[in-house]
């Protein structure tokens, strides 16, 4: 059962206190060393943070040992009602160095409030002046991170550091959504106009044409989690990739399939040609936006592609 923070003793608090610039530091270490291949300027930055929590915490100690001897008493902010609950640094990695920032924010603002109320539950004077002291440095702690980040993120490592952030964004989201997209845009052709020309009928080739959408999803979904987990490659979680090759599939499929919700059948027909082109060329942007594939080679090979699923339906229902 959860304590309230006015049930606490003064002893119950310092401990507390010093669990928690314990667990902070830890944090800001584990930020540094999971930012610092990519970005190491700011893994400098959340170094230096981690100092500071030590030192925080070594004046907690010693106030605590000269008011109630070595022994701390095994109590945490999860016993108390009120904290916000910390997510472990393994659940959120690969890291954003945006999610970071954000989140060593979010842990400076939470130890200032902390603090100050720490301050006026405690009747002796020495512990009020250490924990206001702390309440004032821990509001200060953003500006100190400001001026961090304004010393470790030169322009040179600023600009480094975009690049990475754009590399990683490459890798994470980009390629695995491209694959996707492709894939879904271009193998469903040919089921799903094989299906339409053979039964002249709309609906039917909207059943086909979702069937093969969410099944090329699926499929996609997990080929691209299981292929690599992203320890050695830095292509981030498989989690999000499966999901974004699976999510992009199945829109790739699902575009030019939802014209054949329309009961007329040459015109289902004709707004699924349009559509197809117009993803085609899409693709085709996107290749050369991201991937620095000239455009005309990037559309030809796109567009050929897909000419060559349809002519394959095609044969497919004339055989």
């Amino acid at each position: 059962m959860l304590k309230k923070f006015k049930e606490l003793t003064e002893k119950e608090i310092l401990a507390i206190a010093i669990a928690a610039e314990e667990e902070d530091g830890r944090i800001y270490g584990e930020f540094a060393d999971a930012l610092r291949e990519a970005y190491p300027s700011t893994a400098q930055m959340f170094e230096e943070m981690r100092q500071e929590e030590v030192i925080h915490r070594d004046r907690l100690f010693e106030m605590f040992r000269q008011r109630f001897g070595d022994h701390i008493p095994l109590i945490r902010r999860e016993n108390v009602k009120g904290f916000l609950t910390r997510k472990p640094v393994w659940l959120v990695r690969p890291l954003g160095v945006k999610v970071a920032r954000k989140q060593a924010e979010l842990m400076e603002m939470e130890a200032s409030r902390f603090y100050a109320r720490a301050a006026s539950r405690t009747g002796d004077v020495s512990t009020r002046e250490l924990l206001n002291k702390l309440a004032d440095e821990e509001r200060k702690h953003k500006q100190t991170a400001g001026e961090l980040e304004e010393k470790h993120l030169t322009a040179s490592a600023k600009a480094t550091e975009d690049e990475s952030h754009r590399k990683l964004f490459l890798l994470q989201v980009v390629q695995p959504g491209l694959a996707g997209l492709m894939d879904g845009s271009v193998s469903t052709l040919a089921p799903l106009f094989a299906a339409a020309f053979a039964s002249h009928k709309s609906w039917e080739a909207f059943l086909v044409g979702l069937a093969a959408s969410i099944g090329a999803g699926i499929s996609m979904a997990f080929s691209e989690g299981l292929s690599d987990d992203g320890s050695l490659t830095g292509r981030g979680s498989p989690w999000l990739r499966g999901g974004v090759t699976g999510l992009m599939t199945t829109a790739g499929g699902i575009g030019h399939t939802l014209p054949f919700l329309i009961s007329n059948f040459r015109l289902a027909m004709l707004v699924a040609v349009i559509i197809v082109a117009v993803e085609l060329g899409v693709i085709s942007y996107i290749r050369h936006r991201y991937m620095d594939t000239p455009f005309l080679p990037a559309a030809f090979q796109v567009i050929g592609g897909g000419v060559l699923v349809f002519l394959t339906g095609c044969l497919i229902y004339s055989a």
